[in-house]
């Protein structure tokens, strides 16, 4: 109930219980003593519907593509320049221990959406979808009365209509218009519903610039992993510079929302997994399924917070559905961190399963991982298959040379 029409309520009551000739028998202390009471109810009333309202917030997830979880600044590294990454981590909570259900794109983004694991949903391979009489996060959202959209890359390319969302546009392999169009939709929207909003960036995913604003290898800093040449410094340095385009979309989408939705917008970023380097993308090392997590939600989340509270990607959907007013669902893998953003808990989880089960001819070693705060557990279910990728298997084109020699859909 808006304050004016509450306000408005106790005028109103006023003049029906001492003001009507109708009533004037009523104006004495009995008169008196039941206004209090309906007053008292009123407010009461009031105060309910603004902490329904509070506790119903508008939605807005932010996927990166392949944006490996140390590549930023808020984590630590010095030579990706990532300005609105840190200002999202300023109004909120930084994750320092949140990890995908899978390092691929298409059965990390199916468990995201479903609450389940890979071998549970049915995308289990990358390229694959989930199956079609699994609940999706769109349908427990409207449900509550939300209305949802999608832009970009939110489930894999050209799988989007299949997960129920009201709206989605520019799901394909590199669509960039993707982010001007969201920011439009969003600029234009008239629904009065709660809304939530999932935009997915194609970025940093391969093909990277072209150019990168610096290239000079005393400022590029590789990981112990990577080789610690010419040619991987030059790929580190394009690749950063699509980090720094993400997070360009980022600020975008962060300014829109605030802008046509006020506070009471919870915003979620993270990426669906590591970034195309060895030991990261396709493998269950903390390269590839240790991923970005940062929410912020103004007079809820504690601004400038961070916390090493073990969460898997298959808690957001019972999350959101905590936070959006809804009962997460009880059979599923995923179990909601609300308490966790709300500074109710510290912990949320002891170990965290991944699973990696081949990309076609590309990644055909299946791994599956499991990980405490201080161990991790990696199973080879074939060692007698050579360890391949994209990084050595995928054509090679004469017009881009170099670490990667061509570029590639995955």
């Amino acid at each position: 109930m808006r304050s004016g029409s509450m306000f408005g309520m106790v005028r109103w009551l006023k003049l029906v219980f001492l003001k009507s000739p109708n009533t004037l028998a009523w104006s004495g202390h009995c008169g008196r003593a039941l206004l209090i009471v309906v007053v008292a109810s009123v407010l009461t009333l009031g105060q309910v519907f603004s902490a329904e309202s509070a506790a119903r917030p508008h939605i807005v997830v932010f996927i990166a593509d392949d944006h490996s979880f140390l590549d930023s600044e808020v984590y630590g590294a010095r030579d990706v320049r990532t300005p609105h990454m840190l200002r999202l981590a300023a109004t909120g909570m930084t994750f320092t221990h949140a990890f995908v259900a899978s390092p691929s794109c298409a059965p990390s983004r199916a468990a995201l959406l479903t609450g389940l694991m890979p071998s549970r949903n049915g995308a289990e391979a990358n390229h694959s979808r989930p199956r079609a009489d699994i609940k999706k996060l769109p349908a427990y959202l409207q449900e509550l009365g939300y209305e949802s959209a999608a832009f970009g890359k939110v489930s894999h390319y050209k799988h989007t209509a299949d997960y129920g969302f009201d709206h989605f546009a520019h799901d394909g392999f590199h669509e960039h218009e993707a982010i001007p169009a969201a920011l439009k939709w969003l600029r234009e929207r008239k629904s009065a519903k709660v809304l939530c909003l999932f935009v997915g960036s194609n970025r940093p995913h391969v093909p990277w610039p072209e150019t990168a604003p610096s290239n000079d290898l005393a400022t590029i800093a590789l990981p112990p992993t990577q080789m610690d040449t010419p040619q991987t410094g030059h790929a580190r340095a394009l690749y950063s510079a699509a980090v720094t385009r993400m997070d360009n979309e980022l600020g975008q989408i962060l300014d829109a929302a605030r802008a046509q939705m006020g506070t009471n917008v919870l915003f979620l970023m993270t990426s669906d997994h590591g970034s195309q380097f060895p030991f990261a993308k396709w493998n269950c090392y903390d390269a590839g399924i240790r991923t970005p997590l940062l929410v912020s939600w103004p007079t809820v989340i504690k601004p400038g917070t961070r916390t090493d509270a073990m969460v898997s990607w298959v808690d957001i959907l019972p999350t959101l559905i905590e936070l959006a007013g809804g009962v997460p669902p009880a059979d599923i893998d995923g179990r909601s961190f609300a308490e966790i953003l709300r500074g109710q808990k510290a912990e949320h989880r002891d170990r965290i399963f991944t699973t990696h089960s081949a990309d076609g001819k590309m990644n055909v070693y299946p791994m599956r991982g499991v990980r405490t705060k201080d161990w991790k557990l990696i199973l080879n279910l074939h060692p007698e298959f050579k360890f391949t990728t994209h990084i050595d298997l995928a054509p090679r084109g004469d017009s881009k040379p170099g670490y990667w020699g061509g570029y590639w859909e995955s």
